[in-house]
């Protein structure tokens, strides 16, 4: 009886598709969000659930089932049965730093399989990046037979990136925005990550001041209708509802409610004309991996971050 592929999947929803298209192999669905909160090397460690249960609490008052989550990924154990690994993940930095944890994973269980990606993005006829599931049949089948074999450069720059974001100095993320790889999309990602921090100029960082400038230029009825537009204009971000309604929630120091809907305040005007930085005001406990969002600024002219004072 020949061997089947491990496919590790960014979701449920695509899990289910693949079910549905009689796709071969068993199924990992890897339910995790690692583009915030604290991380440490060693996947899955008792210390990383630890940290990762204390954040999901207290950022989002949510529960991490860690009995599921190590139900699921016991089949990695069982490796010897799979003919090769298949990393189901998209073009973004939410699905990016999972799939680096992923690799991480798999090297950290010294695992020799052949492991191949599928990466959705740039579509020939569409002008809009596209999830894995925004693909036709079609695409999706097309996706998967052009799947890329991850070669050992690929999988090392995957691990040194994950130990870098889960250590104290992510300036040194630089120079592998620059560096070819199997992996198309990540100098987007890298970048996109260290604009998350602040910028020295204003305070914000670059989601922040995206959604703020939605609302001076659109005319905005309600949270809901901000939340639509910030998921469809956040670029390389990826992030969910729920992630961007808490950047929103935070946000509400700039802006207000009115008959009309939501406008900038005083505050909001300010700080998108570059006049006036309420970094102190405007705190955020957030952490990436092994930094604080708060203790960095984003210098934009020397496109690194540097300490806050």
């Amino acid at each position: 009886m020949s061997l089947l592929p491990l496919h590790i999947t960014n979701g449920n929803n695509l899990t289910n598709r693949l079910n549905e298209l009689n796709i071969e192999g068993e199924k990992l669905t890897w339910q995790e969000m690692l583009c915030e909160g604290p991380t440490v090397e060693i996947v899955y460690s008792e210390e990383f659930y630890h940290l990762r249960k204390q954040f999901f609490s207290a950022a989002y008052s949510t529960e991490l089932d860690v009995a599921k989550v190590k139900s699921a990924i016991q089949i990695l154990d069982q490796h010897n049965s799979f003919s090769e690994i298949i990393l189901w993940f998209e073009y973004d930095l939410f699905c990016h730093i999972n799939m680096i944890a992923v690799i991480s994973l798999i090297r950290q269980k010294k695992i020799e399989l052949p492991i191949y990606l599928v990466c959705s993005g740039r579509v020939r006829g569409s002008k809009n990046l596209k999830g894995l599931n925004e693909l036709t049949t079609g695409e999706l089948l097309k996706h998967y037979n052009d799947r890329i074999l991850l070669n050992s450069e690929d999988l090392e720059l995957a691990h040194t990136i994950w130990c870098i974001y889960c250590g104290k100095d992510h300036n040194l993320l630089k120079p592998y925005i620059i560096k070819s790889s199997s992996f198309k999309y990540l100098s987007n990602c890298l970048k996109a990550h260290l604009e998350r921090f602040p910028y020295s100029k204003d305070g914000l960082n670059n989601i922040e001041r995206n959604i703020l400038k939605i609302v001076r230029d659109v005319n905005i009825t309600s949270t809901n209708h901000l939340l639509g537009y910030a998921l469809h204009f956040q670029g390389f971000y990826g992030y969910s509802d729920l992630q961007l309604l808490r950047i929103i929630e935070n946000l509400k120091l700039f802006f207000r409610n009115t008959k009309e809907g939501l406008k900038l305040n005083r505050k909001g005007f300010e700080v998108l004309l570059g006049t006036h930085r309420y970094i102190e005001e405007f705190k955020s406990d957030m952490v990436f991996g092994g930094v604080r969002k708060s203790d960095f600024l984003f210098n934009s002219k020397a496109n690194k971050l540097v300490n806050k004072v």
